[in-house]
């Protein structure tokens, strides 16, 4: 796994600088696969949007298939920055490539056409053991949840700078 070169993120893990998301919308997108690494992604991503002051709101889906038309929901409904996460885990099929391929696509598309920010934080895996690391948890080497809010509050606040 590599974390070299990562940016240090608002968590205040890293020393990073703390973001002004006060006014901001944010969305925060689950699956509900894999429970364990799934809460530890919500947890980081909760812990950054508190500290950050902006309003958010956390909601599952079944799975992370299902986190682009959820997103794109969300920003119809008028959120500022989603924040997307999700567990796909390799198996013996070609199922991880279909759903690890069609989600990011999804994401991207939603970002795109909505000109807003999605924070992605959608693990994809070779075994549970690599999300247990990625997922913020006791013992974990990274937060890949925080990252992802990270992300999203700081890309949706230059999308408004210029914006203007």
């Amino acid at each position: 796994m590599s974390g070299a070169g990562a940016p240090s993120t608002s968590s205040g893990a890293e020393g990073g600088e703390k973001i002004d998301g006060a006014g901001l919308r944010v969305l925060i997108i689950a699956g509900t696969w894999h429970d364990v690494i799934t809460n530890g992604l919500i947890a980081g991503a909760e812990r950054v949007l508190t500290a950050s002051g902006a309003s958010f709101e956390t909601v599952r889906v079944p799975g992370s298939f299902e986190l682009a038309v959820a997103a794109q929901a969300a920003f119809a409904g008028g959120a500022d920055a989603v924040v997307a996460l999700g567990v796909i885990i390799r198996g013996d099929t070609p199922h991880f490539e279909y759903v690890s391929a069609a989600t990011t696509d999804g994401l991207t598309r939603v970002a795109l056409d909505t000109g807003k920010p999605v924070g992605f934080g959608v693990l994809t895996l070779d075994d549970e053991q690599q999300g247990l690391d990625r997922a913020g948890l006791e013992g974990s080497k990274e937060d890949k949840g925080a990252e992802a809010a990270d992300a999203a509050l700081r890309t949706a606040l230059v999308i408004k700078a210029l914006r203007g």
